[in-house]
C-alpha cells in the first residue's frame, strides 16, 4: 500500500541531528523503516550535516543516539515493509521492545472498542508512548497537551480532521490542539502515538462519519 503522509521537512532534519526525544524518535524511526523516500531524505540531511560537522571542533558525546533511531536505518535495508507478515506487524525499531506482532501484545480496555498497550521507555526518557487500537467506527479525541505529538498508523484505516490515513502513514498536530481520531467502519485501525507530554486520550462524545474502505 502506498504511503501518501510523511514527516515535514523539519522533523526530518531533526531526526538526521539526533535531537529528538525518544518518544518522538520511536514514531520517525518506525515510519523511515518502511517509507523509502523519508530514509533517503534523512541520508541526505545526514550527509549535508557531516559536511558541516567537519569545519567544527571535535567534542565528546553527552548523550547515546535513541535506540529506535539507530534500528531504523537497519530495517529498511532489510526491505521490511507492511505488507510482509511473516516478520510481523510491528515496525522494527520496537520488536525488541514488545516484540514482532501486534497481535500478540497484551492490550488494556481504554474504553468501548478502543484498546491500548503503553511502551517502556528508558529510564532517563520523558513522555508518553503507546499503541492504540480502534474497532471498527469506533471515536477517539486525544486532547490538546504541550508539546509535540506524533502518530503512525501500523494497520487498518483511519480518518483525523484533515486525512484519510492508511498502513505507514504519519500524522502530527499543533501543541494544545485537539485530534479526532475515526476508525474505519470496516478495517478498524492499530497507531503508534507518541507525546512529549502524557497523552490524554478519552472516547469521543463527536460522532462524524468515516469514508468508507
Amino acid at each position: 500500500m502506498r504511503i501518501t503522509h510523511h514527516p515535514d521537512i523539519s522533523i526530518l532534519m531533526t531526526c538526521a541531528a539526533g535531537s529528538q526525544p525518544e518518544v518522538l524518535c520511536a514514531v520517525i524511526a518506525s515510519h523511515l523503516s518502511v517509507c523509502p523516500s523519508c530514509m533517503s531524505e534523512v541520508g541526505r540531511l545526514e550527509k549535508i550535516g557531516v559536511a558541516l560537522f567537519d569545519e567544527l571542533d571535535p567534542k565528546p558525546l553527552t548523550s547515546k543516539v535513541p535506540l529506535p533511531a539507530a534500528n531504523a536505518g537497519d530495517a529498511q535495508k532489510k526491505g521490511w515493509s507492511y505488507s510482509d507478515r511473516s516478520q510481523g506487524d510491528v515496525p522494527p525499531p520496537l520488536t525488541g521492545v514488545i516484540g514482532p506482532r501486534l497481535d500478540d501484545i497484551d492490550w488494556r480496555l481504554l474504553a468501548a472498542g478502543v484498546w491500548h498497550f503503553p511502551i517502556p521507555l528508558s529510564p532517563a526518557a520523558k513522555g508518553d508512548l503507546r499503541l492504540v487500537k480502534m474497532s471498527p467506527g469506533s471515536e477517539l479525541l486525544n486532547c490538546g497537551h504541550k508539546g509535540e505529538g506524533l502518530a503512525l498508523v501500523l494497520r487498518g484505516k483511519c480518518r483525523d480532521k484533515l486525512n484519510s490515513l492508511c498502513p505507514g502513514d504519519f500524522a502530527d498536530r499543533e501543541e494544545g490542539s485537539d485530534c479526532l481520531i475515526v476508525a474505519d467502519k470496516a478495517l478498524g485501525c492499530t497507531l503508534l502515538i507518541a507525546s512529549e507530554h502524557e497523552l490524554q486520550i478519552v472516547p469521543s462524545p463527536i460522532q462524524i462519519r468515516c469514508p468508507a474502505g
